[in-house]
């Protein structure tokens, strides 16, 4: 079961996360910025409040990503 074990916000709405796979991977949350909940991500300030919670990441309104299409959707950190 892949889980998230440390979270860095980044410039531009993106996200560096390391799994338990021993990876990490770049998460670009842009495409989920005008979806409903997540449209509270747009303000850098609260962007940057992400933390880890339960093998995956959540911000304080309850906004989260399944470990699974974290994983999936990102790409390798170079």
């Amino acid at each position: 079961m892949i889980k998230v074990t440390a979270v860095k916000p980044l410039e531009n709405h993106h996200l560096e996360l390391a799994f338990n796979t021993g990876e990490t991977r770049i998460f670009d949350v842009r495409p989920y910025l005008d979806k409903g909940i997540f449209t509270e991500l747009r303000d850098p300030t609260y962007f940057r409040s992400v933390r880890l919670a339960f093998g995956t990441i959540i911000w304080p309104n309850e906004q989260d990503f399944g470990p699974e299409s974290l994983y999936v959707e990102s790409r390798p950190a170079t």
